[in-house]
């Protein structure tokens, strides 16, 4: 652990009530992306500690992150937030023992997909959270920001953002469905609790991108992350619909490319912040690739009009 870091985690340890480094025992977790994240014990009980990562206050409402957490958690789908800081850069949350997070292979099984699908369901049907920011305004301000910070973008940047131009004006000629999203996909924010070989349950944790948003981004990202072939994508959104529409799967597919536009702009952006220890770059490469990949499909205009 580098000097500076450790000097602010010092720092977050004692801002909490009751806590000092001398008393508080601990030790690193690996998976954090933006944050540091920790295994903090005191008195015998643990407990997730976050450490904010430097210049995440430019693209993360704090605020509204952790009452969408606190939201969840009544819902009974997420850990508890036990102590929030802003100004310290830090959280504790409920340790969840017991769980695991879950992984890229994981998600070849149909019922951890299943599950993934009954947690936004439920994220979903909840009141309206304290900020509202669609996939649209989070991909755009994604861009002004890497344009600001001179990130480097594929080749045909401009024509990826045509036809990203020409989804956000489907989607926003149709209306957008909005609900309460969380908005992060990543495999490790499904926390799973194991009964040998059978899904005990599953929570769903880090609401620090979570927004009123449109319904179906919350869906087609999901699938995207997980790498969800098109049969297994249909019958993922029956599951979720109670039904399969051709407008339903119109909107999905659209919104699975939107989100490797978003965040490949978010990737991009991210590499000029700081010296990651993350190739951030190739990741945001990738990811606008996927996109172009369904923008030439010959199905993508028909997508549109569907929508």
């Amino acid at each position: 652990m580098s000097t500076e870091l450790q000097k602010r985690l010092d720092a977050a340890v004692s801002a909490v009530p009751g806590w000092s480094p001398a008393t508080v025992d601990v030790v690193p977790l690996d998976g954090g992306v933006t944050n540091t994240n920790f295994l903090a014990t005191h008195d015998c009980k643990m407990h997730f500690l976050k450490v904010y990562g430097v210049g995440t206050e430019s693209f993360i409402n704090r605020d509204a992150s952790v009452s969408a957490a606190r939201q969840a958690h009544a819902m009974g789908i997420a850990p508890n937030v036990l102590h929030y800081d802003n100004e310290a850069g830090l959280e504790i949350v409920e340790f969840l023992e017991g769980y695991r997070a879950s992984t890229n292979a994981d998600f070849a099984r149909k019922d951890f997909l299943d599950g993934v699908i009954d947690l936004y369901a439920t994220f979903h049907k909840g009141q309206a959270l304290a900020e509202t920011k669609t996939v649209f305004e989070m991909t755009d301000e994604h861009i002004e920001q890497g344009k600001a910070l001179n990130a480097i973008y594929p080749a045909d940047f401009d024509w990826l953002i045509k036809q990203y131009g020409k989804a956000k004006q489907a989607f926003e000629a149709s209306g957008l469905d909005i609900v309460p999203c969380h908005n992060d996909p990543m495999p490790g924010n499904f926390m799973v609790a194991m009964n040998g070989d059978e899904i005990k349950d599953m929570k769903l944790i880090d609401y620090e991108y979570a927004s009123n948003n449109e319904r179906a981004y919350e869906l087609g990202v999901f699938l995207a992350e997980v790498f969800v072939d098109e049969a297994t994508s249909l019958e993922l959104i029956k599951r979720y619909f109670g039904e399969m529409r051709a407008e339903m799967v119109a909107r999905v597919t659209v919104a699975r490319a939107i989100a490797d536009m978003k965040w490949g702009s978010w990737a991009v952006q991210q590499r000029q912040l700081q010296d990651w220890d993350f190739d951030y770059q190739k990741y945001g490469i990738w990811k606008y690739a996927r996109a172009r990949k369904l923008f030439n499909d010959p199905r993508w205009d028909n997508w549109l009009r569907t929508i």
